[in-house]
């Protein structure tokens, strides 16, 4: 049938017509910690470890330990429990296949009031290491910091707010790193219109937009800079490529900068794979700072395509689309071939140097 000026934007999701090479490995060349993870959904921990067993996968961190996260519509639901029950679940039966981290009392946020007095901070640090000595490796703060999260005064709290200061300090004298995600793609910041790359995410997930956030994209960076530099003796794992991956120039000063930040590539292999010449150099450049990670279901499939896109020179391929809300047809990837040296340290070494309870 021909759809020649009948077909809708949304609809359009072309087959790639290339031949070309392929190779999918099964498992990673080496074992692999998946250092950036939810629990999507309620998966026995025996299928998890099935499925970590068939394509390599060592040890999954649960970045978000202390609540049950769900996918809803086109947007994120924290349901707040104790970090005890993952433990028990999953960590008890299994030690050296599981780890995880909390949210500490970021997980509580009522309507959109964190802040409910001054004690914040005292109250969230003082769980932090209560969580730490019940078994967490680590502190994750979500994007809602700076976007959303406001105190009793209904202010927005900024990334670097002074008041939270005793939280940050609090995970660098436990020794924990400290998992920030801050901002969102730079595209979300822009109008949904057809100048916009994201246009088809947006159109399918709205509410994913930042268009006229009370903050800029570049504030909530400049925030973030604040808060990571007044605490050089806390180590802060920026997630998704610091969350500015179509930028690698700007992150690869962020990190000159920053002796004590580490970034991890989870959810961004799109915008990676898209420039395979500067990602490759940038990865080899910065091999001790990157941590391997996925933040999408614990399946097969999706871990394979990561280890193709680390692992060989395939090209212009498809990304996972777990929620198919991303759409494949804005462009393929191409692999980097990244040496062995490189693949070791960001599949594992470099997690199990920074996180608490880990082996490469």
């Amino acid at each position: 049938m021909n759809e020649a000026g009948d077909l809708l934007v949304k609809d359009y999701s072309p087959k790639i017509m290339l031949k070309s090479k392929t190779h999918i490995p099964e498992r990673g060349r080496y074992p692999v910690i998946d250092a950036h993870n939810h629990l999507f959904e309620e998966t026995d921990p025996e299928e998890m470890v099935d499925v970590m067993d068939q394509v390599g996968i060592s040890t999954f961190i649960n970045v978000t330990g202390n609540t049950r996260f769900t996918f809803v519509e086109s947007g994120y639901t924290y349901f707040p429990r104790d970090v005890g029950v993952f433990i028990d679940r999953y960590m008890a039966p299994y030690p050296d296949r599981f780890r995880c981290f909390t949210m500490s009392d970021f997980a509580s946020c009522q309507d959109g009031i964190l802040m409910a007095d001054d004690r914040f901070a005292e109250v969230a640090a003082r769980h932090l290491e209560e969580d730490i000595r019940k078994g967490a490796s680590g502190l994750k703060v979500t994007k809602e910091l700076g976007m959303q999260f406001r105190d009793y005064r209904d202010a927005l709290i900024p990334v670097d707010d002074s008041r939270l200061a005793p939280i940050w300090e609090k995970a660098g004298e436990l020794d924990v790193p400290v998992l920030i995600h801050t901002s969102d793609p730079a595209a979300f910041f822009y109008p949904i219109d057809r100048f916009n790359e994201h246009y088809l995410t947006l159109l399918k997930a709205p509410d994913w937009s930042t268009y006229g956030s009370h903050y800029s994209k570049e504030e909530l960076l400049e925030q973030r800079e604040g808060l990571v530099s007044r605490h050089p003796h806390t180590t802060f794992i920026c997630a998704h490529v610091a969350n500015y991956p179509e930028d690698l120039e700007f992150v690869s000063s962020f990190l000159d900068r920053n002796p004590n930040v580490y970034i991890d590539i989870s959810a961004r292999i799109d915008e990676l794979g898209r420039q395979p010449y500067s990602a490759r150099d940038f990865l080899i450049k910065y091999q001790d700072r990157v941590l391997f990670g996925t933040d999408m279901p614990v399946r097969a499939e999706i871990y394979r395509s990561y280890f193709r896109f680390l692992e060989t020179r395939d090209e212009y391929f498809d990304y996972p689309d777990y929620v198919g809300v991303y759409g494949n047809s804005r462009w393929g990837i191409y692999g980097l071939e990244l040496p062995d040296e490189v693949l070791q340290k960001i599949y594992a070494k470099n997690a199990s140097r920074i996180i608490p309870g880990l082996t490469a």
